[in-house]
């Protein structure tokens, strides 16, 4: 018995591209701030130690501040990951809560790639995503390493996928009233 359904796209085994995080250059000055308070915190207590023959010393208990803001910090951008497979990216954040946040690579309207002087320097850009997800409309992957060559890797998955599934964007412009474009 024939049906007159059209053979449904093939169901393609999704690889991963490409795993990485936010690069910690990405908060350099709050880390050059976290120096400058723990220098701070230690030249007091030093002052104040030799000042009251001792007893001040324990301002170097104060010292843990610094630390735990640099720490956290540090921790909140290394459990953040992106995870570029032939078929989604996929976002995991969270330190006690664990977000998973997967975006369809055939709904990938836009990407921009930028390397500000300072993370070019390093290696470093970032990469901007504009999409017509409705819970992630744009995403921006700050401080990747080898952002060009991700950013092919994502360029081409995309137009795999949108072929895999035999979708394409449509582009239109808005006309006024009087026939003129906006």
């Amino acid at each position: 018995m024939a049906t007159d359904e059209a053979p449904a796209p093939s169901a393609a085994a999704e690889t991963t591209l490409w795993s990485g995080h936010t690069s910690q250059w990405v908060h350099f000055w709050y880390y050059f701030f976290c120096l400058l308070l723990a220098g701070g915190i230690g030249f007091a207590a030093t002052v104040f130690g030799l000042a009251t023959a001792g007893v001040g010393m324990l301002g170097y208990v104060a010292l843990i501040i610094p630390l735990m803001m640099w720490l956290f910090r540090w921790w909140v951008t290394k459990c953040t990951t992106y995870e570029l497979t032939s078929q989604r990216l996929r976002i995991r954040a969270g330190i006690l809560n664990k977000k998973v946040d997967e975006l369809e690579l055939f709904r990938v309207r836009d990407y921009t790639m930028e390397q500000p002087l300072l993370l070019r320097m390093v290696g470093l850009g970032n990469l901007t995503l504009i999409t017509s997800d409705a819970t992630t409309p744009s995403l921006v992957m700050r401080a990747i390493p080898g952002v060009e060559a991700v950013r092919e890797k994502l360029r081409n998955a995309v137009q795999n996928e949108r072929d895999r599934k035999r979708v394409r964007q449509m582009d239109v412009d808005s006309v006024d009233d009087h026939g003129g474009l906006n």
